[in-house]
C-alpha cells in the first residue's frame, strides 16, 4: 500500500455519495506498499479501506481481482470485501482513477514470522489454492511471470550499478540459469504472488486474514510456495541474512496438511525459488531507480533480495529446503 493521490475530506465525501455506508468521520493515508494509493477511512463508526488504482494496476483486470476476493469471501476465506456502490458495482471512477472500498481486516501484520506462524500461512495458502481451483469463471495471465523478466532487466540494467557495482552481471547469470531450467507444467490454478509478512494478518497470534490481491493471477501453486520461503524464510540483516530451514519445514508441514506437493514441484522448487528471489529483485531496482517524488511511499531495498538469489543459486537441490 501507498499513496499516491492525495485527498482531502471533501473528496471522500464525494466519493461516499456513492455508497450507502454513511459519512466520513475520519481518514489516513496508509504508506506501506508500492503499487496503489489506500486510505484507511471512519465511517459511521466502521473502518474500511479506500483503494485508488494507480500505475501498475490494468483497468481490465480490476473484475478480476474484485470477483476474487467476493468469491473468497462466500467460502469463508478471509480477506477484504469489496462494498457495492449505489449501481450494485464495486469499482467506482473519481478524478478519472477507479477506486474500490473493502471491508477492514482486523489484525495487524509481523514483520517476522516464526515457526509457527508459518505453519499457520502455509495452511492457508493451501486453502486458498484449493479454494479458487473451483472458480471456473475467473483467471488472469501473471503479467510479471518469466516472460517479462527480461523486459524488466533491459529497462534497468544500464543504471542498477548504482545500486551495486556486480547487479548487472548478476541478473544477467541469474537470468540466463532460470530461463534454461524453469518447468513447463507444474499444477497451477489462481495464486497470491504477494504473501509477504505486511499481507498477512494476525489477531492474538493467529491468522486473521490475508490483504493485497492485485498481484494475484494463474501460475504454479510452487512458484507460491517459493515465493513464501523469500518472503518468510529468511532471518537476519540485510549483509547477513540466512535461511531458516525450521520455518520452511513449518510452511509445507502446513501446505501439505491441507495440499500435497507433487515430486515434480519439489524438484522444481530450487529454480522457482530462485526466479522468485530474481522478480522481487528486478521489480524492487526498478522502484528504486525510478521513484515518484510527488508519492508518500516507503520504496523497498533491492539488495535483501540479491542475498536471497545468492543462496537460490548456490543451493544443491530440494534436500536444502527441508525436503
Amino acid at each position: 500500500m501507498a499513496v499516491y493521490t492525495k485527498l482531502e475530506l471533501k473528496d471522500f465525501e464525494k466519493i461516499l455519495q456513492n455508497y450507502k455506508i454513511g459519512k466520513i468521520e475520519k481518514y489516513s493515508p496508509i504508506t506501506e506498499g508500492i503499487e496503489n494509493t489506500n486510505y484507511l477511512i471512519l465511517v459511521d463508526g466502521i473502518n474500511y479501506i479506500l483503494t485508488i488504482y494507480e500505475k501498475r494496476v490494468n483497468e481490465s483486470d480490476l473484475p478480476f481481482f474484485t470477483q476474487l476476493m467476493q468469491d473468497l469471501n462466500k467460502n469463508n476465506f478471509k480477506c477484504p470485501k469489496p462494498i457495492v456502490n449505489n449501481s450494485g458495482v464495486s469499482i467506482s471512477k473519481y478524478n478519472n482513477k477507479s477506486l474500490m472500498i473493502s471491508s477492514f481486516l482486523e489484525g495487524k501484520p509481523k514483520k517476522n514470522l516464526n515457526p509457527a506462524e508459518c505453519k499457520q500461512v502455509g495452511a492457508e495458502a493451501a486453502k486458498l489454492h484449493l479454494l479458487t481451483s473451483k472458480f471456473k469463471n475467473i483467471s488472469r495471465a501473471n503479467d510479471l511471470s518469466i516472460s517479462s523478466w527480461k523486459k524488466i532487466f533491459d529497462q534497468v540494467k544500464d543504471q542498477c550499478s548504482k545500486i551495486h557495482k556486480d547487479l548487472p552481471k548478476l541478473i544477467s547469470q541469474n537470468l540466463t540459469d532460470v530461463e534454461k531450467n524453469w518447468p513447463k507444467n507444474l499444477p497451477s490454478g489462481i495464486i497470491h504472488a504477494d504473501l509477504f509478512p505486511d499481507n498477512i494478518f494476525f489477531k492474538d497470534n493467529q491468522f486473521n486474514g490475508i490483504i493485497d490481491f492485485y498481484f494475484s493471477c494463474n501460475d504454479f501453486y510452487a512458484f507460491e510456495i517459493a515465493i513464501c520461503f523469500n518472503a518468510l524464510c529468511f532471518d537476519g540483516s540485510e549483509k547477513n541474512l540466512s535461511f531458516n530451514v525450521t520455518k520452511a519445514k513449518n510452511f509445507m508441514d502446513g501446505y501439505q496438511s491441507i495440499r500435497k506437493v507433487s515430486n515434480e514441484e519439489v524438484d522444481s522448487i530450487k529454480v522457482l525459488s530462485q526466479g522468485a528471489a530474481l522478480r522481487f529483485l528486478m521489480t524492487r531496482v526498478f522502484d528504486a531507480l525510478n521513484p515518484d517524488l510527488d508519492a508518500i511511499v516507503k520504496i523497498k531495498d533491492p539488495i535483501e533480495y540479491l542475498t536471497r538469489l545468492e543462496f537460490h543459486k548456490n543451493s544443491k537441490g530440494p534436500e536444502e529446503y527441508f525436503f
